[in-house]
């Protein structure tokens, strides 16, 4: 992997988080594909890709911008899950207890991130760890 954003740990587990929103969105009715179907998608679509453009950051606090962003459209996913579940009954409620399960752990993950970059803490992955 060339990129930064390809090395970090949060990045990987946002594009698994973003699998599940989009297996878990195909299961909605018809009558929900221009409203929570594509909401969720678009905001877990914006946790990765801010994460991504974040990472090009020339200092810490700008990328912890761009994390703050990640995580506010984390919890838009979150509370898309709410009026999922409570709108549209998914056939498979494991997937959104798996899928709320997988969002703490991201969010976690995310705040601890944003944490170290305030701290300064975070330095660049070392050179073994490129392609």
């Amino acid at each position: 992997m060339g990129y930064k954003f390809e090395r970090l740990e949060v990045w990987q587990l946002a594009i698994d988080y973003t699998d599940r929103v989009y297996h878990l969105s195909a299961q909605l009715p018809r009558d929900e594909e221009y409203n929570l179907k594509s909401q969720i998608r678009r905001a877990a679509t914006s946790i990765t890709l801010n994460i991504a453009e974040g990472s090009t950051s020339l200092s810490n606090a700008e990328q912890s911008r761009f994390i703050s962003i990640a995580l506010r459209s984390l919890v838009e996913t979150v509370a898309c899950l709410h009026l999922i579940n409570r709108h549209c009954r998914p056939a498979d409620a494991q997937l959104m207890r798996d899928a709320y399960r997988d969002s703490e752990k991201l969010f976690a993950k995310l705040q601890a991130f944003k944490h170290a970059l305030s701290s300064s803490a975070v330095r660049e992955p070392s050179p073994e760890y490129e392609n």
